[in-house]
């Protein structure tokens, strides 16, 4: 109740007065206005938990200004103000979205307690349109693909997730590598602490040491106060270390010491710092090679690499390109806001045989450019770069049928992911990023529909 604000729209001082004392005093914070149209603008230029709101005013009545803030995104709760010969009418407001209501003079015990059930609400709308807004991004980062590489990966997560084990991430730049980092925080048992990335490749050495492990006053020149580093932040979650092979050897015994004793020492300070966090790295370099050449350590190598996951690069898994074209389309529409309908079977063709040496980055960039430049809801040859016409990958347009590039693979996806869930249809769906219906509809296009 502390720290949320009250909006009282009502046109009688007294009123405003004894309501904005009782408030005070339990520790709100209020805001006031002596008309509709005052209050209304309070709304656009103001954070407002809960509105009191006057039914019977001049000029604007409270009828009036109910669906003007109704109709607001994040709308607050709006508890009606009325006499006791109106309640009927503030039944009807609460008919046309009104939270309740309260006949005047209130009872303070009666409006604070229904003031604390407002505010209960609003929060809970908050954390739900929270709830909305994160389950859409990690829709945004799921791991596309059903082919045997990728179902190996999803599989290789789910398994490793839940435990505390330190896990490597091999792949081409492009493939994926930091999804996969997110996929294990979020099945993990840290999933509700944070998720801390430090990118070993984009940091200057100089910096890099003092930004993994934190700093103290004085440590150097311009070190004004204390700074907390990646693991201190990382506290309670998973610290990701992406390109793990662009660390440099004096930094490699350091991040070792932590990996063995859960220790760190913050630059400047004398007294070791025990840190809790879970740790995930991932790197396109070959280890093993370096390791031979003097310039990974070998002790690093293995603390680190008690899980290895691969991740294939996007010319052997071609057969998931369908799905990601489907799946990124629907996430760069969104961002554009533009929409693509179709996609012809040539524009698919031609992705399907492009080599994607930036791979699933690369074909994301191909497809935003695609769909930022076409001219109506329908990707087809002309939108693809010059690069694909120049190597000859576009042909002309295939029949209907089971020469469609797209048919087919879109077929096989879904065989292979009938096959994976047993025939849970539901879970199929989920798994394609596609609605229930889109799938009935599917299933009978290419005959897979099980017959008792």
């Amino acid at each position: 109740m502390s720290r949320a604000t009250v909006l009282i729209i009502d046109d009688e001082p007294a009123h405003r007065l004894m309501t904005r004392v009782v408030l005070h005093d339990a520790g709100l914070h209020v805001l006031e206005a002596d008309n509709g149209p005052g209050g209304l603008n309070i709304l656009r230029t103001k954070s407002v938990d809960v509105v009191l709101l006057d039914m019977r005013m001049p000029g604007m009545s409270g009828m009036e200004v109910l669906p003007r803030i109704t109709e607001r995104e994040a709308a607050p709760p709006v508890i009606m103000l009325t006499a006791f010969g109106n309640v009927g009418n503030a039944v009807d407001a609460m008919k046309n979205g009104a939270f309740d209501y309260l006949t005047k003079p209130a009872d303070n015990d009666e409006l604070l307690a229904v003031v604390r059930k407002a505010i209960e609400h609003a929060r809970l709308g908050s954390e739900n349109r929270e709830l909305k807004k994160e389950l859409g991004r990690m829709r945004e980062t799921r791991i596309i693909g059903t082919s045997q590489a990728m179902l190996r990966v999803q599989e290789l997560i789910q398994q490793v997730g839940p435990t505390e084990a330190n896990v490597l991430i091999l792949g081409e730049s492009g493939t994926g590598k930091e999804l996969v980092a997110q996929q294990i925080h979020e099945h993990s048992q840290r999933s509700t602490g944070p998720l801390i990335k430090v990118n070993c490749a984009a940091l200057p050495e100089n910096l890099l040491e003092s930004e993994l492990f934190g700093y103290v006053k004085g440590a150097f020149t311009g070190a004004v106060q204390d700074k907390p580093g990646r693991f201190q932040l990382a506290s309670g979650g998973t610290l990701f270390l992406d390109e793990i092979g662009e660390l440099p050897l004096g930094l490699q015994a350091k991040i070792l010491r932590a990996l063995q004793e859960r220790v760190i020492e913050p630059l400047g300070s004398v007294a070791p710092m025990t840190v809790d966090v879970r740790f995930v790295a991932a790197t396109h370099r070959d280890l093993s090679a370096m390791i031979v050449a003097g310039n990974f350590r070998e002790d690093l190598y293995y603390r680190l690499n008690v899980l290895e996951i691969t991740i294939p690069p996007l010319r052997e898994r071609q057969e998931d390109i369908p799905l990601l074209v489907n799946f990124l389309l629907g996430k760069l529409g969104r961002k554009n806001n533009k929409t693509v309908r179709t996609v012809s079977p040539e524009f698919i063709s031609a992705l399907m045989t492009y080599p994607w040496r930036g791979n699933v980055r690369e074909l994301e960039n191909i497809l935003e450019r695609a769909l930022i430049l076409c001219r109506g809801e329908s990707l087809s040859m002309h939108d693809l770069p010059d690069s694909f016409h120049q190597a000859g990958l576009v042909r002309a347009e295939p029949e209907a049928g089971e020469d469609n590039p797209l048919e087919q693979a879109e077929r096989r996806a879904l065989e292979a992911t009938l096959q994976r869930f047993d025939g849970h249809r539901e879970r199929t769906a989920e798994a394609l990023g596609i609605s229930r219906r889109t799938l009935q509809y599917r299933l009978k296009k290419y005959g897979l529909i099980r017959r008792s």
